[in-house]
């Protein structure tokens, strides 16, 4: 559907995009996720025409679009600031992009009340002017916008991040929904984790103009390719070294001068260990409550650790009491240091 060949992005002297290779497969929802000025929305823009790169192709459909104009390449875009024209009704911003094209009127009426139903706009709120609706409602006349003129694609760049904590997971659940109802290929850009690892398909993680990983929310959790990932995507605990030596004299297949880590929920507390898993003595030095499961913080003497652990109302231990953490070396993720040339990934 889209795909992205080698695609180099030059602001001056400064190199944006370094050959980002991307395909991104027909009705597939693709996350870019990355922190702050990695090139994910810049990466955005130039699929969408707004920037155009100093080298590779474009391509979407087939089409080399890489010269071609925003307006013929038939993509429908939200923007993070939704970039609504205020003083004008609710109707009348959704209705804009089919006026441009001289649709006639009956049918400009037809898609725009088609198109509101499906992203829960009620006629009430068509005749109002958008600057008199919530962040929530005005998020939905973006994309009703965005979809309304039929785009094979559609690309959302933050399009919550201007919303409150609540009303984000609500969106972002009714925008999964809705791209499920309606087929259509997404480009989604975030910064967010969860949100990527919740409504994605397939992630793509940027990291200083470069893509470290792409692959699915499991494998970019469970099986970071490399070390930026494996730290950017949720929480991790590193190793303290004197565990990795102490896995290695019990035979496990680990590097000493590796970086090794495991995910906070692979650590257990107090149960028996299984063959080849390592225990080892901690004292809880404190804990975090969230209801459906609480975090604590481990001290095994050289290093503090994050355990999650399910909340089952029983098994809750208290602050300095003494526990076994066990760790099972096949949950270990383990990455060569800076400049050694070799990659990392999940211990088998």
């Amino acid at each position: 559907m889209i795909r992205l060949n080698d695609i180099v992005v030059k602001f001056g002297d400064f190199t944006a995009l370094h050959n980002i290779e991307v395909h991104v497969k027909k009705g597939e929802f693709f996350t870019f996720l990355g922190p702050s000025g990695c090139g994910k929305t810049t990466t955005l823009r130039t699929i969408t025409g707004f920037i155009e790169p100093a080298e590779g192709t474009v391509m979407v459909e087939g089409r080399d679009v890489t010269h071609v104009p925003i307006e013929d390449r038939n993509i429908g875009i939200v923007f993070q600031s939704y970039a609504l024209f205020p003083t004008m009704t609710v109707y009348d911003n959704i209705a804009f992009g089919l006026k441009i094209r001289k649709l006639p009127k009956p049918e400009i009426d037809t898609k725009v009340r088609e198109i509101a139903r499906k992203v829960d706009l009620t006629d009430e709120q068509l005749a109002k002017a958008v600057s008199q609706l919530s962040g929530g409602q005005q998020q939905r006349v973006a994309i009703a916008r965005a979809l309304v003129t039929d785009p094979a694609i559609i690309c959302m760049d933050e399009p919550l991040s201007n919303l409150d904590a609540k009303l984000r997971v609500q969106l972002r659940n009714e925008l999964k929904k809705m791209q499920k109802e309606f087929g259509i290929t997404t480009i989604y850009v975030t910064h967010d984790q969860e949100e990527a690892l919740t409504l994605s398909d397939r992630i793509a993680v940027f990291n200083k103009g470069y893509i470290e990983q792409i692959g699915t929310p499991n494998e970019v959790y469970n099986h970071s390719s490399s070390e930026f990932v494996c730290n950017f995507i949720g929480d991790i605990n590193r190793i303290p070294e004197d565990v990795v030596n102490r896995l290695i004299r019990s035979g496990a297949d680990l590097h000493p001068d590796w970086h090794n880590y495991v995910r906070l929920e692979r650590l257990h507390v107090n149960t028996p260990p299984a063959p080849g898993q390592l225990v080892l003595d901690a004292r809880v030095e404190s804990a975090e409550y969230y209801g459906l499961y609480i975090k604590y913080y481990m001290d095994l003497g050289s290093q503090i650790i994050k355990v999650i652990e399910k909340n089952d109302g029983v098994r809750i231990y208290e602050e300095g009491q003494e526990v076994k953490v066990i760790l099972d070396p096949s949950d270990i993720m383990a990455y060569p240091p800076a400049g050694k040339g070799e990659t990392g990934g999940l211990y088998e």
